[in-house]
């Protein structure tokens, strides 16, 4: 299984190593993407936990995660694909940038290169994803990601006690390549 993938501009797809932890708690640390990681991470510390768990649940097959790093190979944010179902050859993608990679279409690059990734590599049929609907630079990387808009999940979320819609998008391996 290949395990890195090159991208435009110099950019790469690798899975997480150690060294990103700064790059990790850095990102974290924003407010509103401390809610995005499935731990607090308050410290280097806590982001090398974070980091571990993606590589367990790579080495067990349960989920991959990828950096998406520059030309230096500093980590500037990560695209995952999760709740792999491979009876229907399915799986769920996530994704998130740091705040100076943001705008300038890290994500989407990234998004796109997992889905190719996905649909090669694990032969995956059908990715799905979901975004906040207040959260509009998502569905942008979505949309021109290759993910189509399939619907709205009414109260999905709910954070510091406030509801929140999500909008649900999916991309087939048939569709064409954005």
């Amino acid at each position: 299984m290949n395990e890195r993938v090159e991208l435009p501009g110099g950019m790469v797809l690798r899975p997480w190593e150690t060294t990103d932890a700064p790059a990790v708690r850095e990102a974290f640390a924003e407010p509103g993407m401390e809610r995005q990681a499935d731990a607090p991470i308050g410290s280097v510390s806590d982001a090398g936990l974070w980091i571990g768990r993606r590589q367990e649940q790579w080495s067990r097959g349960t989920a991959f995660a990828f950096a998406v790093a520059d030309a230096s190979g500093t980590a500037l944010g990560g695209v995952a694909v999760s709740s792999l179902d491979h009876r229907h050859a399915t799986g769920w993608v996530s994704y998130w940038t740091g705040r100076a990679a943001r705008g300038r279409g890290v994500a989407t690059l990234g998004c796109r290169a997992l889905a190719h990734w996905c649909f090669t590599e694990l032969e995956l049929f059908r990715l799905e994803l979901g975004h906040r609907t207040n959260n509009p630079a998502s569905c942008r990387v979505a949309l021109a990601s290759g993910f189509a808009a399939e619907g709205l999940q009414r109260q999905k979320l709910a954070y510091d006690g406030v509801r929140h819609d999500v909008e649900t998008h999916a991309r087939l391996a048939t569709d064409p390549v954005p």
